[in-house]
């Protein structure tokens, strides 16, 4: 089972999709900055979960990841922003 999800940062209003299989370990490693280099480890403040579902397989997971990094796919998890 895979996980596709979408992060928010409050303090820089910015949204960050991505797809794991173990989505609290993920979270968890985002807010500790540790992928260095990365989109999430260059901003401070916290990443918050507004959105996820689960896929059954990686290659399907990659494919809605993609899907949802769309102008359209980001639109849908724009209206999960909390507010």
């Amino acid at each position: 089972m895979y996980y596709v999800y979408a992060l928010y940062n409050r303090k820089h209003d910015k949204i960050y999709i991505g797809q794991t299989k173990d989505l609290q370990t993920r979270i968890d490693l985002h807010n500790k900055r540790e992928f260095k280099n990365s989109y999430t480890a260059r901003l401070d403040g916290e990443w918050i979960l507004i959105y996820s579902e689960q896929i059954l397989d990686r290659t399907q997971a990659l494919k809605r990841e993609k899907q949802l990094k769309s102008y359209r796919g980001r639109e849908f998890i724009k209206r999960h922003i909390p507010r």
